[in-house]
């Protein structure tokens, strides 16, 4: 068996949270290496795009979010075998990570200039963005985003609304998600509620 080690913030959340809970939740071991945020500037000289997360592969490094999600949702059987059905579960992925990106430039922002950066996204960018997943979700059969089961698509959804709603974003509505697509927000609570998702934060104390 190939040594895993996924390398990110020690935090619950962000761009390496679906692969640790896929990973977590296939029963896949491998090495949750977590750093103190004041740790980034020696540890990005030793990743390949100076980004977090990273994943080892033996000793093979690999870099992009996504890519390292959709690998653990495959060791865990958390991705779609059938062509489409994986399409389904990419085009989700790609537009929550449109929201992540969209955000991201807002960081790093202060006063006026962030204020206006973030209510300009909770006006428009965010609500087209929710309603739009909020659509796929029915269109799938209103539990899941693809597969009819829950994929790294769900996963990556969890994390990213959980976070829209935390309200640790400064001026973005921690209501947002319910007022505009109220069934994410029941979607949230439901995969909140899988046993092995509630046991990870809970063992976590989040």
């Amino acid at each position: 068996m190939d040594t895993l080690k996924l390398t990110y913030f020690d935090f619950s959340g962000g761009r390496a949270e679906p692969a640790r809970l896929a990973l977590h939740i296939g029963g896949i071991p491998f090495e949750d290496k977590r750093f103190a945020s004041g740790d980034f500037p020696e540890i990005r000289k030793t990743t390949p795009l100076n980004q977090v997360p990273t994943l080892h592969v033996n000793d093979v490094q690999v870099t992009q979010s996504d890519a390292i999600t959709r690998y653990a949702g495959k060791l865990a059987g958390l991705y779609p075998e059938d062509d489409l059905q994986a399409l389904f579960c990419d085009e989700v992925m790609g537009a929550l990570e449109d929201i992540n990106t969209r955000l991201g430039a807002t960081f790093g922002l202060t006063g006026e200039a962030l204020k206006n950066a973030r209510e300009a996204l909770a006006t428009e960018v965010l609500p087209r963005y929710l309603r739009w997943l909020q659509k796929q979700l029915e269109g799938h059969g209103g539990e899941f985003f693809a597969d009819h089961r829950l994929t790294v698509a769900d996963l990556k959804a969890f994390v990213i609304l959980r976070w829209l709603g935390s309200g640790k974003l400064d001026h973005i509505p921690a209501d947002l998600v319910e007022t505009v697509a109220p069934k994410l927000g029941a979607f949230i609570d439901r995969i909140a509620g899988i046993p092995a998702i509630a046991q990870y934060y809970k063992s976590r104390g989040s």
